[in-house]
């Protein structure tokens, strides 16, 4: 298969705890404990794949009996998986969550593998993907270092370069791209805050500072309230559709992901935001794409 999009960082194991229950520090609830195929980079790649596109997945996975298992299940999705890095050394990463009624309770993302290889995921640009100048997706939980080496990495230079930082702790890694000729940054309203350095309270304003700040473009969710997207024509802003929220885990994912296939169908910005929106809501609610 011939990708049209790729999509780098974190690819594992999601272990999802669900609760129907409102849940605090402690609690213990009856719920349903899943094992699925996650991590930032993959949850993009899977939800571009069901609006049509073919990513191919910069990763690491060991050669493990879970690595085994992750590989086959994402080949069976139509993925690109040739151009992952396998270790023999070390095991396929992992994610834990507990989420209840209430939203996320709390995580633990394992991503050592992918934190110890380093530039190694990027090796299939100095081969099968040589001169690649297409979408790329690329998430926060690469290391400080690589996050910075990329930003100023004559690969990315012409790229169409997608970035999401994975979760508020890693925000501020993105930091060198805010002068990245090509990057849009997709952020909730607390990094972006972190981001400026500056608590904020309106997408739409946090959007237009990072632009002001250098950024090409910012895309700023803040839940059920406002999003927007910042670009070099101006401001953009949509209100989500209100539905009854079962899961979050991967909702931004799914937010960038149908940003993305919109542009790539021809989608202008504004249009482009609302497909993105819709897809967000649609996804928290519990339906399919």
């Amino acid at each position: 298969m011939t990708p049209d999009i790729l999509c780098i960082g974190s690819v594992l194991w999601d272990i999802i705890g669900r609760s129907t229950a409102h849940m605090t520090t402690g609690s213990d609830r009856p719920g349903r404990i899943t094992r699925l195929p996650g991590g930032v980079a993959l949850n993009i790649a899977m939800a571009a794949r069901a609006y049509g596109m073919t990513p191919a997945l910069l990763s690491v996975v060991g050669r493990d009996t879970e690595g085994d298992e992750l590989i086959t299940a994402l080949s069976r999705m139509g993925l690109v998986t040739e151009t992952l890095y396998r270790s023999d050394d070390l095991p396929t990463d992992v994610y834990m969550a507990v989420e209840g009624a209430n939203g996320l309770i709390a995580a633990i993302a394992d991503a050592h593998s992918l934190e110890a290889v380093g530039d190694k995921i990027l090796r299939p640009l100095d081969g099968p993907l040589k001169g690649w100048t297409g979408p790329v997706a690329l998430d926060g939980n690469l290391t400080q270092d690589l996050l910075a080496q990329i930003a100023t990495d004559p690969r990315f230079a012409a790229t169409d370069l997608r970035i999401a930082p994975a979760s508020p702790g890693k925000a501020e890694r993105l930091l060198p791209f805010l002068t990245h000729p090509t990057a849009t940054l997709y952020v909730n309203l607390e990094e972006a805050g972190l981001l400026l350095h500056t608590a904020q309270t309106d997408a739409a304003a946090a959007a237009a500072a990072l632009r002001a700040r250098g950024l090409y473009r910012a895309l700023v969710t803040d839940g059920p309230r406002l999003a927007a997207c910042a670009h070099p024509g101006g401001v953009e802003v949509e209100r989500p559709p209100e539905v009854m929220v079962t899961r979050v885990t991967g909702a931004g994912d799914t937010f960038m992901a149908a940003h993305i296939a919109a542009e790539r169908a021809g989608a202008a910005p504004e249009a482009a935001l609302g497909r993105a929106v819709e897809a967000a809501a649609t996804y928290v609610s519990g339906d399919t794409y």
